[in-house]
């Protein structure tokens, strides 16, 4: 999952990105509204956590011009701003959510779990592949029961290839949900990561649902009989 996080107070805003950072999530973040909505509106993210008193452009701002040209991705307002009216003018902008400061962690982080949740229509908590199993809540994956033991890269790769399983998926749609931009399609990070995960669920399965087209990119498969 790439996630923005547009926040002026800088602190907060790298504690934030740290925090999901350290939970699996890829961040992109920014201090100033200007840069904030150059990034909304150039770049493709899962979900933006999008701050209010921003110095430049304002979030509702942001988030109303947001809205004309991306309906569907999730925007979660983060603001001191409590009042009632305040969060009735972000969510009658756009916005799917809205969380006052101060605010646990924990509750971001579920807060976040839901919103991405909605976004791929997903009603379980489990995203499945024939055998393979993903528990979005616990981060576990599994085979016939079988707990696989994945990194947090190799857990990110198994999550975003479920979702859209079926579907071939290039090495840059990789790099700008799973990475922080810092590799490009070229880097040997992503062949590693992807043939580490290949190799475990080989094992599992006993065949490698993971498959390279080559020129294009790799799909998930269930078992073709």
């Amino acid at each position: 999952m790439h996630i923005l996080i547009i926040e002026d107070e800088e602190q907060l805003c790298c504690s934030i990105a740290e925090g999901l950072r350290m939970n699996g999530y890829e961040t992109d973040t920014c201090f100033d509204g200007n840069e904030g909505l150059e990034l909304c509106m150039t770049e493709s993210y899962d979900l933006i956590l999008l701050d209010l008193n921003l110095p430049g452009t304002d979030g509702l701002d942001i988030l109303q011009q947001f809205r004309t040209s991306d309906s569907t991705t999730p925007v979660l307002i983060l603001s001191a701003r409590g009042q009632i009216q305040d969060k009735v003018e972000g969510l009658d902008l756009g916005a799917n959510d809205y969380l006052t400061k101060p605010f646990h962690f924990e509750e971001l982080e579920a807060r976040i779990r839901s919103l991405t949740r909605r976004k791929f229509i997903q009603e379980d908590i489990c995203l499945k592949c024939g055998r393979i199993i993903f528990d979005t809540r616990t981060r576990k994956a599994s085979v016939d029961d079988a707990t696989l033991s994945l990194t947090r890269k190799e857990s990110a790769l198994l999550e975003y290839f479920l979702l859209h399983q079926g579907r071939i998926i290039s090495p840059e749609e990789m790099i700008e949900h799973l990475w922080d931009g810092s590799v490009n399609s070229f880097s040997n990070s992503i062949r590693v990561h992807i043939s580490s995960l290949r190799k475990k669920l080989r094992a599992a399965l006993g065949f490698d649902p993971i498959q390279n087209k080559i020129g294009q990119g790799y799909i998930l498969m269930e078992e073709i009989s």
